[in-house]
């Protein structure tokens, strides 16, 4: 595996390549994270994300040569975010990852755990949030995907939302006035109790949040409270976001 650098005591960061050699490394990476799981543990507990990298992650996760690395009835798939949405509809995160090739892989239905939020959000937020409290292993997700937004956010934390000081609850809805919407959500209770948290970040749109991110102390942005020292977040960056971190 390349070397991965360290920012902080909470955060690290790789910068593999270009787009394509960032997501080879984002697929062995997410692969040997399954392996160690299964390994140590019979299954493998994984929150998924949406948007444009994660899409193309699970394309690659899903068809050969990497689909025959998994034992796929092993695999608890779970959410960090979802829009208030249907499950068939365009911009749902359950949609995407199914359509993205999840869906055929032959996870059992009752191993994929869905956020329904199209509907009586907060109620729902509730009930996820005893699923995964009933679901998940003590020590929390084995593997937790995240991306981060030209904002700073990441998974529904948005900048200046209520669910930014949230401190008792694993999911919530989250009221989004900037996006004229509700989301579902991790908090940062949860995700930085994952065993492993994950951020990519691509793209040249990304390059200057990347930077600012990496020189400020302390931030501003969601993002940045992302990781501990227990369990400090990997960014995956590839070279065009990380364009700018030589020039700080």
């Amino acid at each position: 595996m390349m070397n991965i650098q360290t920012l902080d005591a909470r955060r690290q960061f790789v910068i593999p390549g270009d787009t394509a050699a960032t997501l080879t490394f984002c697929a062995n990476h997410f692969v040997a994270a399954y392996q160690k799981a299964v390994q140590q543990k019979g299954y493998f507990y994984v929150a998924l994300s949406g948007g444009s990298t994660p899409k193309a992650l699970f394309q690659i996760l899903t068809t050969s040569p990497y689909k025959e690395l998994f034992i796929w009835d092993r695999i608890h798939l779970f959410w960090s975010d979802e829009r208030n949405v249907p499950p068939d509809h365009l911009d749902s995160n359950y949609h995407m990852a199914m359509e993205s090739g999840f869906g055929i892989m032959g996870i059992p239905k009752n191993q994929i755990h869905r956020m329904i939020a199209e509907e009586k959000i907060e109620e729902h937020a509730k009930a996820y949030e005893e699923l995964l409290r009933r679901e998940l292993p003590a020590e929390g997700f084995d593997y937790l995907c995240l991306g981060m937004g030209e904002d700073g956010h990441t998974a529904s934390l948005f900048p200046e939302t209520r669910a930014l000081t949230s401190k008792d609850r694993l999911v919530v809805a989250n009221e989004v006035p900037q996006k004229n919407s509700w989301r579902m959500t991790l908090t940062f209770p949860c995700i930085n109790a994952a065993k492993q948290i994950v951020l990519y970040v691509l793209g040249d749109s990304k390059k200057e949040k990347v930077q600012e991110i990496f020189i400020r102390r302390p931030g501003i942005y969601p993002v940045e409270q992302v990781g501990t020292s227990k369990s400090p977040a990997l960014w995956i960056l590839d070279t065009k976001a990380a364009s700018l971190l030589a020039k700080t």
